[in-house]
């Protein structure tokens, strides 16, 4: 686009480049320590059952403390949120790599540390993203978002990577002792964040503000439809990918090019990323949402065709569509929505988005051995392609144009 900034443009801000430093280095701790955690859990216990205890632990908190995040991140320096997230994550990290390398880990004290972990997660995700607007001028907020996305993905290749080799030729253990570090590092980039405060003499009264932030939720159609619909899509694109996938896989594919399959997404990803940052339509919600109808192409031909380089591409193009969608949201919210209830809206949206995960993941089995594999995936698709259009077709979201001005306090 002619006159547009350049892609590197927000890396000139020095407050951006810190954030963005510790965004990207706290995914990476968050990348790492699934996978060290889980076959921590398995060497201790070799169950599969218990492993499901220990992680949905850090899901459910989660899920239930990202309102009250949203409310601090409103009510409090965003910065100093993220900071102590960080350093309650290095500690918590810290512990359970003790626990295991010292022989004393137990399935209680890793469930109680997945706690601890999940609940800082929910403070640090909407202050985060609502801080990303006051560390770059208004013009250059959809580029920023782009390049904290592209260091997102790229941290979550690389993290999962290193998780896994670290797991293999060291030890569960010391792989969450780089996770700690990991944290830490990410803490000294956050502390090293100053910008203006939104509303710092505000007093923070816990339901007022919850009910302000769902007032600001609820009165743009947009943000609620966009959140209703990405519920259905987030449940089908879950329970097909991540339950019903790894089983077609060993039946078809095997679990090598299963791997490779999934990587695709996120190479994808990236591409869209950088895609993002340079193509910038004037209604970029409803693009970015009806590019979301690619899932259903995604989950069709893993019910029907199940072969590798179809699927490799299918899953590449999701990752590119994926991006357009996440980095069109996260400019639509920051441009909208008023700055000192921008971080509730994104508690809201975080909810909304993710409670029915855990129903897609656990309803996709009993209806597979109802229905049959392949019925169940052209379903999801089915609920995938009616939940976009449903979203796409209101008109509030086709007639949401860019506003570089962005909001005002």
């Amino acid at each position: 686009m002619r006159g547009s900034p350049g892609f590197l443009a927000p890396l000139r801000e020095v407050m951006f480049r810190r954030l963005a430093l510790g965004r990207v280095s706290s995914y990476a701790g968050n990348t790492i320590a699934p996978v060290a955690l889980a076959f921590a859990v398995l060497d201790l216990t070799g169950s599969v059952v218990l492993l499901g205890l220990v992680v949905g632990a850090r899901s459910l908190a989660n899920v239930a403390l990202l309102l009250v995040g949203g409310v601090l991140a409103d009510r409090l320096p965003r910065s100093v949120i993220l900071q102590g997230a960080s350093l309650a994550a290095a500690v918590s990290q810290g512990l359970t790599a003790a626990s295991v390398l010292m022989g004393f880990a137990s399935v209680p004290l890793l469930v109680v540390l997945s706690v601890v972990n999940g609940a800082v997660a929910a403070a640090s995700l909407p202050a985060a993203s609502a801080l990303t607007p006051q560390t770059v001028p208004p013009a250059l907020v959809r580029q920023a978002n782009a390049v904290v996305r592209i260091g997102i993905n790229t941290a979550m290749v690389t993290g999962a990577s290193v998780g896994g080799m670290l797991t293999a030729f060291a030890s569960p253990g010391w792989a969450m002792v780089v996770t700690a570090a990991v944290f830490l590092v990410a803490a000294a980039f956050y502390a090293r964040v100053d910008v203006p405060e939104v509303d710092e003499t505000a007093p923070t009264r816990m339901l007022a503000d919850l009910r302000a932030g769902w007032r600001e939720f609820t009165a743009r159609t947009w943000v609620w439809s966009v959140v209703a619909g990405m519920m259905v899509v987030n449940a089908a694109e879950v329970g097909g990918m991540q339950v019903l996938g790894p089983s077609i896989a060993d039946d078809t594919l095997g679990r090598l090019a299963w791997g490779f399959v999934l990587g695709a997404q996120t190479v994808g990803a990236l591409a869209g990323g950088l895609l993002a940052s340079r193509w910038q339509p004037r209604r970029p919600l409803f693009v970015g949402t009806a590019l979301i109808a690619v899932v259903s192409v995604q989950l069709l031909m893993l019910a029907h065709v199940q072969v590798f380089l179809p699927l490799l591409l299918a899953n590449f193009v999701v990752g590119l569509a994926v991006e357009q969608f996440t980095i069109a949201w996260d400019t639509s919210l920051q441009e909208n929505v008023p700055a000192d209830h921008l971080a509730r809206v994104y508690s809201y949206d975080a909810v909304g988005s993710f409670v029915a995960i855990p129903l897609g993941e656990i309803a996709v089995g009993p209806l597979s051995q109802r229905f049959g594999t392949a019925a169940t995936l052209t379903g999801l698709a089915v609920l995938v392609a009616v939940a976009v259009a449903a979203a796409a077709s209101s008109p509030s979201v086709r007639g949401l144009a860019r506003t570089p001005s962005g909001p005002q306090p």
